[in-house]
């Protein structure tokens, strides 16, 4: 992308490195101070706090839209365990595969969109899980074929555990639920910013592609040689042989049974002489 090379090249040295260390940590921290406020340790009530509703900031809790992003995924701690490694591997991946740069561009896209879009919904919560998930999903698109092993043991290549969220997304899309929707909405536009146009180039590949194979498939199934009289071909009779006629105007085809006893169709110059 012609515009990002740009903006690298003018902003590039104002990157933020280890971002997704940076989210994890602030996670973990949250998640031990929820773990504590639920074992009765902690009498604050802080994970109230996190949570990005747009009412709330126009209210004047101004810091919602920067808080709700170290908000717990799950209140479990194997759950999120498992969801912070995957956030872990897949981020720094991805920070590697782009630079810094670009992987701090693709956050902040699907952050924005996030923040910008939950004000369709003023009174309900925005959540950072969706965009967490655009960043699984990037990277399922960048290596389909990595082996994600499940609880460590169960081997499932990433690009099927692709598909089921974007199944997954299109049935919360059918449900009507209209927070979910408009997250996914705005989630998933990091994605289509950085591989919307890759994927409209593979389509049209892909048509291309289905087209001349229809055009070979209906070129082999027209059969080479069709008798002119009686009309089987060398599809239906295999083993009946054909010959064309230097005698006839145009050279038609014969079976061997009508090849000898047909009547010769006269070329235009002889039609004239006569």
């Amino acid at each position: 992308m012609k515009l990002l090379d740009r903006l690298q090249r003018k902003l590039g040295r104002f990157a933020i490195p280890h971002v997704t260390e940076g989210l994890i940590s602030g996670q973990v921290v949250f998640f031990l101070i929820g773990a504590a406020e639920r074992a009765g340790l902690l009498q604050a009530s802080v994970l109230d706090k996190l949570p990005f509703i747009p009412n709330r900031v126009l209210a004047g809790e101004f810091w919602r839209p920067f808080s709700f992003v170290f908000e717990p995924p799950v209140p479990d701690p194997i759950f999120a365990f498992f969801f912070w490694y995957l956030f872990y591997l897949m981020g720094t991946t991805l920070e590697h595969t782009w630079g810094t740069f670009r992987y701090n561009v693709f956050l902040l896209v699907g952050y924005v969109a996030t923040v910008g879009a939950a004000f369709l919904v003023p009174d309900a919560p925005a959540s950072i899980v969706f965009l967490e998930g655009s960043v699984f999903l990037a990277f399922a698109y960048l290596y389909p074929d990595f082996r994600l092993y499940i609880m460590f043991v169960l081997p499932v290549r990433i690009k099927w555990l692709a598909l089921l969220t974007w199944i997954g997304y299109f049935l919360v899309i059918l449900s009507g639920n209209l927070i979910a929707i408009v997250m996914i909405f705005a989630s998933v536009a990091n994605f289509f910013v950085f591989f919307g146009r890759d994927i409209l180039r593979r389509a049209r590949s892909g048509h291309r592609l289905m087209r001349d194979q229809a055009a070979r498939s209906a070129s082999r199934a027209k059969p080479r040689h069709r008798c002119t009289i009686c009309g089987i071909t060398n599809q239906t009779h295999p083993d009946m042989d054909f010959r064309y006629c230097s005698k006839c105007a145009g050279s038609p085809c014969y079976c061997e049974e009508h090849l000898r006893n047909h009547q010769h169709v006269e070329r235009e110059s002889q039609v004239a002489a006569d």
